[in-house]
């Protein structure tokens, strides 16, 4: 039961590891950078990331923790649903990085669609495996929609300084 207890809260815990090293790495750009980009009025608070970043990542990992379960572990047959999991876990954290971090809005927006397509793998990879696993993912989905939309929009209205133009 110890142990059952254990992977549960180990799996729901993963995903804000990234989150976390994410904000504490890139915390300082968001007042000095991000503030200073033009963005649309349907941009969402900076007050309200955290928060569904907080719901989102508690929902992603306890669904993994649940096909993890299902699938009795790392089993071959766990591959490929804990895999595209872990792929989109792994350009979801890539994405501040590349958008805060290095100001790369190109590289930021190329990372999101890939982690949209990941993300709607695994969904559909999971739905046959356990519903509520799946289900437990649409939050996140539409949170990417918006924060998709949200880059593409940043992307276009901030374009890149020219080579040899100074502003």
């Amino acid at each position: 039961q110890g142990k059952m207890w254990a992977h549960t809260v180990g799996f729901t815990v993963l995903p804000h590891v990234g989150g976390f090293l994410g904000w504490i790495i890139n915390r300082k750009e968001v007042p000095v950078w991000y503030e200073k980009l033009k963005k649309p009025s349907w941009c969402p608070p900076r007050k309200m990331f955290p928060v569904a970043w907080t719901v989102l990542y508690t929902g992603m990992g306890y669904a993994s923790y649940l096909i993890w379960n299902d699938l009795g572990g790392c089993s071959s047959k766990a591959i490929i649903p804990l895999g595209l999991y872990g792929a989109q876990l792994a350009l979801n954290w890539a994405w501040p990085p590349l958008f805060f971090g290095a100001h790369n809005l190109k590289m930021a927006l190329i990372d999101i669609l890939c982690l949209d397509s990941l993300a709607i793998g695994t969904v559909c990879s999971w739905y046959r495996i356990n519903r509520t696993a799946a289900l437990l993912l649409l939050p996140y989905l539409g949170w990417l929609a918006m924060a998709t939309c949200l880059t593409i929009r940043i992307w276009k209205d901030n374009p890149e300084p020219k080579p040899g133009k100074s502003e």
